[in-house]
């Protein structure tokens, strides 16, 4: 397996909390990992889901 090349969240702010996307070729799967322990858990998911996951969080409004 090739070592994933990561690219941050463009809403990543300041700080070590962000979000880390990597694409796979073979599988088209996408990967997620946290900034802060990029070798801990990493998420797999299909693109359809990836693309599922985005609207929602798009579609999210602020509470209050």
């Amino acid at each position: 397996m090739l070592t994933p090349t990561w690219q941050k969240s463009s809403y990543c702010g300041e700080g070590e909390a962000c979000v880390h996307v990597a694409g796979e070729r073979a599988s088209g799967a996408i990967r997620l990992t946290e900034s802060g322990d990029p070798s801990g858990a990493i998420l797999t998911a299909a693109p359809a889901a990836f693309r599922s996951l985005l609207g929602a969080l798009k579609e999210e409004r602020p509470r209050g």
